[in-house]
């Protein structure tokens, strides 16, 4: 009967076809993979176009088979920038380029680069970076359920104000003066007599346009992209009073289940992507000075004798934080910076 005839073999062939092309768009499905990346700045900036140099490179190289798509402004973290690690850790975050001030909460170690002073110049940030302190606070870092893959730069630190000229620490009495949200600013500010006052950078901006804060300190990079000097801040210190190195990181589970090939990829271009952004950070310095000169922002470059004077204001700071940091880490980088 027709009903019951059995399926030529014409037919059979295109149901084989089929099922074919469906497993192999399946196994295209399952090979094709999105890892999301957690960043505290837009691509506005260098810290964020380094999440971006990062999330081209691999899917340059991987074919589109792997991709990072990158989250700016810490939307991942609703904007509470010291949350990073935590949620990275935790797993609601695969990937991040993160700062080691708003990590250092939960890995005590990365609030070696927070000591005041402590690095007087880029030579000195490299010699801790790539030598044992560098190894060491990597190791620190697993230890705690992320593996860190590579170094990046946010750059040296400056402080800016709508008061006056700052050049020795009594012209900071009284100050209201943002900082992030890390204990070691809270103490180094107070310290020199200001008055910290801990916000997020989202808030920042708007708390210098009232006069709620008086000033903060930061990269020039971001002075300068923000144009924090159109609320207000119409000085600024030069006194490289630290330096923030950022860390291309991922979740520890999450790495776990790539492949050997997946993880050379991701750290090789997270290598190639930290050292992009550190001698782009490091080559604009000079010109983004110029361009807040040139909008009218007094510029102020402490002499020896004027930076000694911060730098023995804050000695005090040490006393209370080596032990916390780890004594062996906080000589291992000044060994570093002595020999470099």
């Amino acid at each position: 009967m027709f009903g019951s005839r059995s399926p030529s073999r014409f037919s059979l062939t295109l149901v084989g076809a089929a099922i074919a092309l469906g497993s192999l768009a399946a196994s295209a499905d399952v090979a094709a993979r999105e890892l999301k990346v957690s960043t505290v700045l837009s691509d506005a900036f260098p810290w964020g176009q380094a999440a971006q140099k990062w999330a081209d490179l691999v899917e340059e190289r991987s074919d589109g088979e792997l991709t990072l798509r990158v989250f700016p402004n810490s939307q991942l973290v609703s904007g509470d920038q010291t949350r990073e690690f935590s949620a990275m850790r935790s797993g609601l975050i695969d990937l991040a380029v993160g700062s080691t001030i708003n990590w250092s909460p939960q890995v005590p170690e990365l609030n070696l680069f927070s000591l005041p002073f402590l690095m007087p110049d880029e030579s000195a940030v490299d010699a801790i970076t790539e030598g044992e302190a560098g190894e060491l606070v990597f190791q620190a870092i697993e230890s705690r359920g992320v593996v860190p893959l590579a170094w990046g730069e946010n750059g040296f630190r400056q402080l800016s104000n709508s008061q006056g000229v700052i050049d020795e620490p009594a012209d900071l009495e009284g100050l209201k003066i943002r900082v992030v949200g890390s204990p070691l600013f809270q103490d180094t500010f107070s310290a020199l007599g200001a008055n910290p006052t801990q916000m997020s950078w989202a808030d920042a901006k708007p708390a210098l346009t009232t006069g709620a804060v008086d000033g903060q300190e930061n990269p020039l990079s971001v002075f300068d992209v923000a144009r924090i000097d159109q609320v207000g801040q119409e000085h600024v210190t030069l006194w490289n009073y630290m330096n923030d190195p950022l860390i291309f990181a991922a979740n520890q589970q999450v790495w776990s289940t790539l492949s050997d090939d997946e993880k050379a990829l991701l750290r090789e271009t997270a290598v190639e992507a930290g050292a992009w952004e550190i001698a782009m950070t490091r080559e604009q310095e000079s010109e983004r000075l110029a361009a807040i000169q040139e909008r009218g922002v007094t510029v102020t470059d402490l002499n020896e004798e004027q930076h000694e004077a911060f730098v023995a204001a804050t000695e005090g700071v040490y006393e209370k934080w080596v032990p916390r940091i780890g004594e062996d880490l906080v000589e291992a980088a000044r060994s570093a910076i002595d020999a470099r």
